[in-house]
């Protein structure tokens, strides 16, 4: 039986994939950067230390990673993410029938848990999960299952009776190696595959009516 969703944060709540993709390529340009975008789309799913990791790499080296870092703050501290505006339609809907059926439901992100926190509340939805957890409180990121395994520890259910609810490659990996269902919003525009998921789903609706359907589903595949 299904008991709990532990849903992704970026690109599952809200279409931020495209703002960041855009922001951070403005800040490698402003670094120096002048090699192809697409090579920014290996970060997806990645915690931010993995990301100014792979921009040292697209930048030869020779921009220290603080600087990386500096520069992008500052950037998105002039150019702050509306989350209320990118959230996707049909999130909060969602999320409050999920509860109506007794169903926990969880935050799983890679993103920094003040900026987790801080989204939920300016979308106005923080109230409806059980759990929130953020890669930095966990010693192995996405693709590594810890961060399901530790939401699951915590709602005190088993992998089988848990669907994830991802977009990235990495996120579908760890979903899949914690021992739960992986649906998959469908996006293919970051060169993400998503061939690991059990099932593609449109949008959060079509998650809904799968687990309506699927509601005494036990296991993975």
């Amino acid at each position: 039986m299904i008991k709990a969703v532990l849903f992704d944060m970026d690109g599952i709540l809200f279409d931020s994939e495209q703002f960041y993709y855009e922001g951070n390529l403005k800040t490698l340009r402003e670094l120096g950067y002048q090699g192809e975008g697409k090579e920014l789309l290996r970060g997806v799913g990645c915690t931010l230390d993995k990301i100014f990791e792979l921009y040292y790499e697209l930048l030869d080296y020779k921009v220290p990673i603080e600087t990386i870092r500096q520069t992008n703050d500052a950037y998105y501290e002039k150019n702050p993410i509306n989350y209320k505006e990118l959230m996707f339609d049909g999130v909060e809907e969602v999320l409050k029938k999920l509860k109506e059926k007794k169903i926990l439901v969880a935050c799983c992100s890679s993103s920094p848990y003040t900026q987790i926190l801080d989204g939920l509340k300016h979308m106005g939805i923080e109230s409806y999960f059980d759990y929130i957890e953020s890669a930095e409180k966990v010693k192995h990121p996405k693709p590594a299952p810890e961060i399901y395994l530790d939401a699951i520890h915590h709602l005190q259910v088993k992998p089988e009776e848990c669907v994830v609810y991802e977009d990235s490659d990495y996120g579908i990996m760890a979903g899949k190696k914690a021992g739960a269902k992986v649906l998959a919003r469908e996006d293919k525009r970051f060169g993400q595959s998503q061939k690991e998921a059990d099932v593609i789903v449109k949008d959060v609706y079509e998650l809904y009516d799968w687990i309506e359907r699927n509601m005494e589903y036990a296991g993975s595949n």
